[in-house]
């Protein structure tokens, strides 16, 4: 990347444009990150990104594409191995353009080929500019966290004003701050999401801290307080969009809870708990008859894991 950061098509270039591989993306300034997937850090932003199927949960539909960040992965078998963090620099870059409005060269690899390692064999295609309109953290389909980028094709190559999509909070956020400094104050509060609700202190209080999965009360002091977590089924915020009620709400310890927002523990139609990763019963969810779980959660739930052993059909009996 000995190359400077510069926003915008380069001269002589335009989109549907296609390039041999990363040295000729690199020598027409398209991409200054030979074998790596995004070009810049923390700092400058970022100013291309290259997709060649290396994750399962990117999601290209044309003018909208939903982007999974760098990180996590094992570069021999190519598979997610760790959670991915937004302090690894092409992931915060991307949070950075999101704050700052510059745009991303996005290049699609051609003839994504290769069981482990997936590398484009039949060029690359240049699809012209992007903004990163959103961003999130989630359980990706490999069990492990992920960073979502929202990218929104520009129309314009001029258009780099920034657009952020609204944010639900503004608490923090002082008329003083720079807009740099707000938009990474809304992204820490929405992080923040409030998870000790009404809801939720109810639905512990009715299990008495005792997971509903395992039936373990995690007692915490020498009085017999003991601790718990209250779990969304269907989770809350972007992109899953789950209420916080009672019906879509569990008591779980905080292991169980770990596994079940990664897709490792899962509930079927008959509130039985399953295994996520063999499909395999392990035992009937705890339930008190006023705690009426909806079956439209659970099986949203599942479905973000549905393809990962394509077994997802069990869960339904």
């Amino acid at each position: 990347m000995s190359k400077p950061i510069k926003f915008g098509t380069p001269p002589g270039v335009k989109e549907g444009d296609w390039f041999a591989d990363h040295d000729d993306l690199y020598a027409k300034d398209v991409h200054r990150g030979r074998g790596r997937g995004i070009s810049g850090t923390a700092k400058t932003g970022v100013d291309s990104i290259v997709m060649s199927g290396g994750y399962i949960d990117d999601d290209d539909r044309g003018d909208e594409i939903f982007y999974t960040g760098a990180g996590g992965r094992d570069r021999d078998t190519g598979r997610l191995i760790s959670d991915q963090t937004l302090e690894e620099r092409g992931n915060a870059g991307l949070v950075f353009n999101q704050a700052a409005g510059h745009p991303v060269r996005v290049i699609e690899g051609l003839e994504i080929r290769g069981k482990k390692r997936r590398r484009a064999t039949g060029g690359y295609r240049y699809r012209g500019l992007y903004r990163v309109a959103d961003h999130w953290m989630t359980p990706g389909k490999e069990g492990f966290v992920i960073c979502r980028f929202h990218l929104v094709k520009m129309e314009h190559d001029d258009d780099i004003s920034p657009q952020p999509e609204a944010v639900s909070t503004t608490e923090g956020v002082d008329a003083d701050m720079t807009p740099l400094e707000a938009q990474v104050r809304r992204y820490i509060n929405s992080r923040q999401l409030a998870r000790d609700t009404a809801a939720a202190n109810r639905i512990k209080d009715m299990y008495g801290q005792t997971c509903q999965m395992c039936d373990l009360r995690l007692v915490v002091s020498p009085t017999g307080e003991a601790y718990s977590e209250a779990a969304h089924i269907q989770a809350l915020g972007k992109p899953h969009g789950g209420p916080d009620v009672i019906e879509n709400i569990l008591c779980l310890c905080p292991n169980c809870h770990a596994l079940f927002d990664r897709g490792a523990l899962q509930i079927s139609d008959s509130l039985d708990v399953i295994d996520g990763l063999s499909g395999q019963y392990r035992r009937a969810l705890t339930r008190l008859s006023e705690h009426r779980i909806q079956v439209s959660y659970v099986r949203q739930h599942r479905s973000r894991w549905a393809d990962r052993n394509g077994q997802i059909g069990v869960f339904e009996l």
